[in-house]
């Protein structure tokens, strides 16, 4: 009985950076991803390769809201601080709009807004309850999801950004701010830390108080965001070199 009450607290305990609870569903999603392009580039025709990525889409989707209504129905849900208004959850929940209408305008945003939180947050993994938590599942599913659906764009669909591509992508972001900033007022809640910092120690303790950490935090994103277009800006001038 102490054996398995033992195995059970380490199973669900807080995920560490490089345990096997954050390794382990990486390497799984790599593969997946990897595998599920060259399928789709390999095996399907047009319309197969679109639905496909749609279905991934839903399934993510479906996989956060499932998680909600689980929370509100037997946890302890606080419409203050739990709604998917976080940058990641909305975009999951908005994800299965993107692969139906593949417009590129979309994937102009999504593509900054993916790379440049999803990464963060999958090599810094915020997860209270390990494996086989809801939690644990929900949040590895949304994020390497993400990821894993904005790759298949790029390698399937061939549809990468451009240097306007960054700031489109920045003003989109602003757009959000603001709504969130107007839905923290009405709730009273905090959502995207845009009411005050963290409690816990974090990067925004280097940005000034507020307000002045959301206004670095944005400049910041600048060169961030140029620093994940350079490797489509330099591929994009070898083939132009390569074709003279």
């Amino acid at each position: 009985m102490n054996v398995w009450l033992s195995i059970s607290d380490i199973v669900l305990s807080k995920v560490t950076i490089g345990s096997l609870q954050h390794v382990i569903p990486i390497l799984i999603a790599i593969v997946f991803t990897v595998a599920f392009i060259k399928y789709a580039n390999q095996k399907l025709n047009l319309a197969q390769k679109q639905k496909a990525v749609h279905y991934l889409a839903w399934f993510i989707s479906i996989t956060l809201v499932s998680f909600h209504v689980y929370y509100i129905s037997f946890g302890d849900y606080n419409f203050k601080t739990d709604l998917p208004l976080y940058l990641c959850s909305l975009m999951a929940l908005l994800l299965p709009i993107f692969t139906y209408y593949r417009k590129y305008w979309m994937l102009e945003i999504l593509i900054f807004w993916i790379l440049g939180g999803t990464i963060q947050a999958i090599f810094t993994p915020d997860i209270v309850e390990g494996f086989p938590s809801f939690n644990y599942i929900r949040y590895w599913v949304v994020h390497l999801g993400l990821l894993a659906v904005i790759f298949y764009f790029i390698f399937v669909f061939k549809m990468k950004p451009t240097l306007k591509s960054v700031f489109k992508s920045i003003l989109a972001l602003q757009v959000y701010v603001l709504i969130m900033m107007g839905l923290n007022y009405l709730l009273g809640a905090n959502y995207f830390y845009l009411s005050r910092k963290p409690q816990s120690a974090s990067l925004l303790d280097y940005f000034g108080e507020w307000p002045h950490y959301i206004l670095v935090g944005q400049l910041v994103l600048i060169p961030l965001f140029l620093l994940i277009y350079l490797p489509f800006y330099l591929l994009e001038r070898k083939n132009r070199s390569l074709s003279k």
